[in-house]
């Protein structure tokens, strides 16, 4: 846990540099900016060393907390996200968390509170990555989360009206990313061995699936095809 990287993003240098020394004191590496598009650029930037953890204020100049983590969530970066805002009201709080954040502060805060909030952000993040995908109940990749148990789907927090054999479709996928899987292996996963029908049962399948969960079903950056071999998530 000492040797967790975390990311400060905050405009007021007074607030940031009190926030990097509590977090330094407790022995996290601490990186920080003063807007969005650096935050954007640092954990965008490719060979970059990783975040485990972003401190995040909403009111920023240029691009915005909001618009930052609907961003990074929107390029499936999973990076656990702690909002610290001035924003008090309850609409604030759940705008925050609906975009993708998994906590929020409100300002003015003790610093021993924010640090119990980073290590148990931290600690929920480390056992989430420990269980296998399959095993998940709950997987979340963008703006899109897999209730397992409930078999739902939502988009943006909103629920998806899936056929059951787009649900197990989605699902198959999610569970494995950038694995591609021929229109074959999908029908004897999905349909089964005994089916008996086209291929291009598959990829209208798709097609359905693409128009309910791609921002824009015709680039798609969800399910993504693979000239000549078949279909992959991510």
């Amino acid at each position: 846990m000492g040797t967790a990287k975390l990311l400060v993003v905050e405009d007021d240098d007074s607030i940031r540099e009190t926030v990097e020394e509590a977090l330094r004191a407790e022995g996290f590496e601490v990186k920080s900016c003063g807007n969005g598009a650096d935050a954007m650029a640092l954990l965008s930037a490719p060979n970059t060393e990783g975040v485990d953890l972003l401190v995040l204020d909403l009111m920023l100049p240029g691009l915005g907390g909001l618009d930052l983590c609907r961003q990074l969530r929107k390029l499936n970066n999973h990076t656990p996200v702690l909002v610290i805002s001035a924003r008090d009201s309850e609409t604030d709080r759940v705008l925050g968390l609906e975009v993708g954040a998994d906590d929020y502060l409100v300002k003015p805060f003790g610093l021993r509170e924010l640090v119990a909030r980073c290590r148990a952000l931290l600690r929920r993040s480390q056992q989430i990555a420990s269980v296998p995908s399959e095993d998940r109940q709950v997987v979340q990749t963008g703006n899109l989360c897999l209730y397992a148990q409930e078999c739902r789907v939502t988009r943006d927090g909103e629920d998806l009206t899936l056929s059951p054999k787009e649900y197990k479709i989605l699902e198959l996928l999610i569970r494995n990313p950038k694995r591609v899987w021929s229109r074959d292996q999908l029908l004897e996963r999905i349909w089964g061995i005994d089916f008996v029908g086209d291929t291009k049962t598959v990829d209208v399948h798709i097609r359905w699936l693409r128009e309910k969960i791609e921002e824009e079903p015709s680039s798609p950056q969800h399910i993504r095809t693979v000239r000549g071999f078949g279909y992959r998530f991510g």
